[in-house]
């Protein structure tokens, strides 16, 4: 079974995690393998039923095309309670989308024997690292093979002993992710290749809580999502993007690429790292639109079933710390963008209104922007142009017709 290519200029993937057992009995279109690449991690289906044999480990670069695993389509589906008879795996190729998600079917696998036997590489390494003896380890895996569980917990055992030491101590070196790395490898590209600065300001969060209040139940009982912060802020910012077009471009080389769409990137937290789908041509949708579509892209994504297409080409981010509890901070801009809105929590803090102070829910906001193509102008009427569409979004950004722009 070659790997397919998830993706147009990704020539190797990385095997993130085997999702079943050497010798196990599999199904077709059964998740095999998460795989990462430097965009994102996706699953590897079956082809076909059979006995497979696996050709390479977790953290094995492999290239696109070459063979992770063998399949023998001849072998029969076990009965259950009764022990597989393996045979000699066949090659078969595979040429299916690799991001194609399935529905991962139970193996059914014959009873471990307990005994000390090989070690798997990564338990391997922490044995040698921590110089236990392989033989002094039993093994919990197939026929006895010693896994990365076993070595950890043999290593507890170690340094519970050793004179002098209470509790564990306890190491593991793991090797990063292809995704990981190469978010780093961005990242870092970003302070060393922009001239980034942020801006910030403050926000009456107020109007927009006392939409919520009136409105979310209806409009949540018609369209089947909530009416949360996130379509307030995605119109904030399309409408700021029509008053300020150099921040939706960006740079190519000695060129600035302009658009005339808003293809809004929202940073998700998935179970493999930060994720940036995005909703495309945000100009053009509702609030019951967005709100849509973010619970769409949230749910794939968290779910490991996001595609590499609905990640690329945004035009600008919206990330929100405020979810974890951040106060403030300065987001990194997301290449090749030339700004990042970032959110944060809200706060009641007190407040000047008409000159008495009040107590208000107020949220701080961030605007991170390339200054080789943004200057402080644009970037300052950007995020006073967001502001101000949050504070009084009934009328910019709901034309003064709540029913209508809610859709009730």
């Amino acid at each position: 079974m070659k790997v397919p290519s998830p993706g147009e200029s990704i020539t190797e993937v990385e095997i993130a995690q085997w999702l079943v057992q050497d010798g196990d009995y599999v199904e077709k279109d059964q998740a095999i393998a998460e795989v990462d690449s430097d965009k994102a991690t996706l699953e590897l289906p079956a082809e076909a039923s059979g006995v497979i044999t696996l050709k390479a480990e977790e953290g094995d670069a492999v290239a696109v095309g070459e063979v992770v695993c063998l399949i023998d389509t001849d072998a029969a589906a076990p009965v259950a309670g009764s022990v597989q008879t393996e045979k000699p795996a066949k090659e078969i190729a595979v040429t299916s989308d690799v991001s194609k998600p399935a529905a991962p079917v139970a193996p059914t696998q014959p009873a471990s024997t307990y005994a000390t036997g090989s070690a798997s590489p990564a338990a391997k390494k922490i044995l040698a690292e921590k110089q236990i003896p392989q033989e002094t380890v039993q093994g919990s895996g197939r026929s006895g093979r010693i896994t990365k569980q076993d070595a950890l917990e043999a290593n507890q055992v170690v340094s519970m002993g050793t004179p002098g030491v209470s509790g564990s101590r306890g190491m593991e070196r793991k090797k990063l992710s292809m995704l990981r790395r190469k978010v780093a490898e961005r990242l870092v590209s970003v302070k060393n290749e922009t001239a980034m600065l942020t801006t910030f300001n403050e926000v009456n969060m107020q109007p927009i809580f006392d939409l919520r209040k009136q409105y979310k139940e209806a409009f949540k009982a018609k369209h089947g999502v909530g009416l949360g912060f996130m379509s307030f802020f995605t119109l904030a910012c399309v409408r700021a993007l029509e008053l300020y077009p150099a921040v939706n471009a960006m740079i190519d080389g000695n060129y600035m690429v302009s658009h005339d769409f808003k293809d809004i990137s929202i940073a998700v937290s998935g179970p493999k790292g930060l994720m940036v789908p995005v909703i495309r041509n945000a100009e053009n949708l509702s609030f019951r639109g967005v709100e849509s579509e973010v619970k769409r892209l949230a749910i794939r994504a968290r779910e490991g079933q996001i595609t590499i297409d609905e990640m690329t080409g945004g035009t600008f981010t919206i990330t929100n710390g405020g979810v974890f509890g951040s106060m403030l901070s300065t987001p990194i801009i997301n290449p090749p963008q030339s700004a990042i809105l970032g959110m944060h929590n809200i706060v009641e803090r007190p407040m000047a209104v008409n000159g008495q102070v009040v107590i208000q829910p107020i949220m701080y906001v961030a605007l991170s922007y390339d200054h080789r193509i943004i200057d402080g102008k644009e970037s300052v009427g950007f995020l006073v142009a967001v502001k101000e569409a949050l504070e009084n979004p009934i009328e910019l950004l709901m034309n003064n017709n709540v029913q209508k722009a809610l859709e009730l």
